[in-house]
């Protein structure tokens, strides 16, 4: 599973972003998705998670914030993240659940000013 990250950059707290996740290489439908964060200093956290079925799960932190979807059709799952804080920068990762196996996209980049 190859997995292609995109849309992050620099946006001021209380600005809002959406991520994109591509992923080839697989049946995307049967794939679980998540989207991690990690930032400097700190351990790489769930941010959200979303089912081959879209159930979702979030971080406390994130919960009503964020919001997970996926489309099927484009092999895309994306991260609309609103009402940014500045403690929400990080780099963030999106990743795939094959069987038993992690693959992980290369990451971009949320940078959140106050």
């Amino acid at each position: 599973v190859q997995l292609q990250a995109s849309g992050g950059g620099l946006v001021q707290a209380g600005g809002s972003l959406r991520l994109s996740c591509a992923a080839s290489g697989s049946i995307f439908s049967t794939l679980f998705m998540a989207w991690y964060r990690q930032a400097p200093g700190k351990q790489r956290e769930l941010v959200a998670s979303i089912t081959t079925v879209a159930y979702t799960n979030y971080a406390e932190s994130v919960k009503g914030r964020f919001t997970i979807s996926r489309d099927n059709a484009k092999n895309t799952v994306y991260l609309q993240m609103n009402t940014l804080k500045t403690e929400d920068a990080a780099i963030y990762y999106c990743a795939a659940l094959r069987g038993s196996n992690w693959f992980w996209g290369q990451g971009t980049l949320v940078t959140v000013s106050s």
